[in-house]
């Protein structure tokens, strides 16, 4: 698998409490020079970066993130905002305690209307696995397959854990055919990268794998300037 194509699956992130303009600039800029899917962001920052970015670019944001308690009409509305300001696509956060509480039906409705919302956007739907039991992620499964959700997506990146190869190996298993899947968080490698990709993932939420690029390309540069003297 070439790094192409590896580019081509990322959603470069940065969804830092503490990043700038300056640095959401630098993600978009990085992403359109690699080739990524999308820059995911910040919801305040999405009408800017899409100015910014133009036709170039997908912009992703996110709702209800990083905990997904906040209430359904609250994810529309962010939901809705998003959209008018120029989001290409969508990352949901789940009611994890309305899960863990068997509310099946509230968790159903919730991906639906924000899945209504959205239209033909892509909705991702994080599940937050590190906190699930694999009944739970199972099930999950199931919901956002029901749903019409387009991704299942393991991880917000602000938890105990993100993604893992096990993980996705089991969402292969259990989600219906037009759903995909997005591994995100804690993708350290270009090879992990690769590893998630064969096992089935369409979307690798990471900002890592350009910063290794970056450096990569640093490197060889500073060693071949070492060789001109």
């Amino acid at each position: 698998m070439d790094r192409k194509e590896i580019f081509q699956a990322v959603d470069h992130t940065l969804l830092t409490q503490q990043a700038t303009w300056g640095e959401i600039q630098q993600i978009c800029d990085d992403a359109v020079r690699y080739g990524t899917a999308s820059v995911c962001i910040p919801p305040s920052y999405v009408a800017a970066a899409k100015e910014y970015v133009g036709g170039k670019m997908k912009v992703c944001t996110v709702i209800g993130f990083p905990n997904g308690y906040n209430t359904t009409a609250a994810k529309v509305f962010e939901t809705e905002d998003a959209l008018e300001n120029g989001a290409d696509e969508i990352d949901m956060v789940i009611n994890i305690g309305d899960l863990r509480d068997r509310r099946y039906d509230r968790v159903l409705e919730e991906i639906r209307t924000i899945k209504a919302v959205c239209g033909d956007h892509v909705l991702k739907v994080i599940i937050e696995t590190c906190l699930l039991t694999q009944e739970e992620k199972i099930k999950m499964c199931q919901l956002v397959t029901e749903a019409g959700a387009d991704f299942i997506k393991t991880s917000t990146g602000f938890s105990t854990a993100g993604a893992t190869f096990e993980d996705i190996e089991l969402f292969s298993r259990h989600i219906g055919p037009k759903v995909k899947m997005k591994a995100a968080g804690g993708i350290a490698s270009f090879e992990d990268a690769e590893r998630f990709m064969k096992l089935g993932a369409n979307r690798l939420g990471t900002s890592r794998i350009v910063k290794l690029a970056k450096a990569e390309e640093s490197h060889g540069q500073t060693e071949a300037d070492s060789d001109s003297y």
